[in-house]
């Protein structure tokens, strides 16, 4: 007989979960895995980040959702016990963990420090671990992790706005560094200005890039140019800046995660130009096969990053002082930000005071 989340595990663990497609999350008593003689890590959360896939998660919009969901995969904290296995941290360190905690660790892709495109990757929430529990994630108390799903997090790195960064910075650091876009001299494109966009647009600027946000919002301008740093601003729905910088860019990160035209993106290339989707709409999007072929133009997509590439760009936003732009939320305020959050009335990454606020949502027994 199955064994109840409170029971599966020996650490009673309290955090939110949705208990149906509804979305609505509510406090929730489970569990997780002792340390023991193991490479586990332990920690106290901190902070974490509310994802969009938070969202399509919860409301098993990808019909993939296991229920009860502990939601949360931008998760940051202190470490309060290790595995007698562990060399990478210690007690007292301040550690992450992002979107999976674990691979198969034989196959190429996992060889090549590429545990993100393993066919057996386990995803941080909503996946099956090893020994076939659910995992759970970042909306709750402690998170246990083995130490190669760990992320040290630099001294004097702030952990509210770091914690975004374990997928949103990521997801954008990823195929700017693969593609060859993060470059002096290369001009790139950043389609939407939400969650990812805005980090996208810190770590091109970082790595060199000449750096145009491409929205619907005109709105955005003064935000992407003052704020955040950017080269220049294109408005999407206007064909005549459309017509104007057609042929000039050498790379896009299209960020975008609603069903939106993908040619306009296409004509902005320059010939041998790459198109790079890390947004996830629900519907399948259109690509003229024309608009590839006339110039030789790649569209491709990118999912995260491995564990060696995670480390190295949260140290890469440590060095140049890239951090997300967040709204700080308090445990029971996180079904309204859910709500605002599919309206994008968000500046730009919900995160939620994990450390400060979820205690008081615990029911007294």
């Amino acid at each position: 007989m199955a064994k109840s989340p409170e029971e599966e595990h020996p650490v009673k663990t309290f955090g939110w979960a949705a208990r149906d497609p509804s979305g609505h999350l509510s406090p929730f008593i489970f569990s997780r895995r002792v340390t023991g003689e193991e490479e586990d890590v332990r920690f106290k959360v901190l902070y974490c980040g509310i994802c969009h896939s938070d969202l399509h998660s919860i409301k098993n919009e990808w019909g993939s959702s296991n229920y009860p969901m502990v939601p949360g995969h931008e998760i940051v904290g202190e470490v309060t016990e290790v595995g007698s296995k562990v060399e990478k941290v210690k007690v007292g360190d301040k550690v992450g963990v992002g979107c999976m905690v674990g691979a198969c660790h034989s196959c190429d892709s996992c060889a090549n420090d590429l545990e993100n495109y393993c066919p057996k990757l386990i995803l941080t929430y909503n996946g099956i671990y090893y020994d076939g529990t659910i995992t759970y994630g970042g909306y709750s108390d402690s998170m246990v992790a083995n130490e190669r799903y760990v992320v040290r997090i630099p001294d004097g790195m702030p952990l509210d706005s770091a914690a975004p960064l374990l997928c949103a910075g990521i997801t954008v650091y990823s195929p700017l560094k693969y593609f060859g876009l993060g470059e002096p001299g290369k001009h790139i494109g950043i389609v939407g200005l939400g969650g990812l966009g805005h980090v996208a647009v810190k770590f091109a600027k970082a790595l060199g890039s000449k750096v145009t946000v491409i929205s619907t919002s005109p709105s955005k301008k003064a935000e992407a140019l003052e704020h955040l740093g950017a080269d220049s601003f294109l408005v999407s729905r206007d064909q005549d800046e459309l017509q104007a910088a057609m042929g000039t860019f050498d790379g896009i990160i299209d960020t975008v995660s609603a069903t939106h035209p993908i040619m306009p993106l296409l004509s902005l290339l320059k010939s041998h130009g790459k198109l790079i989707m890390v947004g996830a709409p629900c519907e399948p999007l259109e690509v003229p096969a024309f608009s590839l072929i006339i110039g030789r133009k790649t569209t491709a997509g990118s999912c995260i990053g491995g564990m060696k590439e995670t480390q190295e760009m949260i140290d890469f936003a440590a060095k140049h002082n890239i951090k997300a732009d967040i709204e700080v939320i308090s445990m029971d305020y996180v079904n309204k930000a859910m709500e605002r959050l599919e309206q994008a009335d968000v500046r730009y990454r919900f995160v939620i005071d994990i450390g400060n606020t979820l205690a008081a949502t615990k029911p007294s027994s």
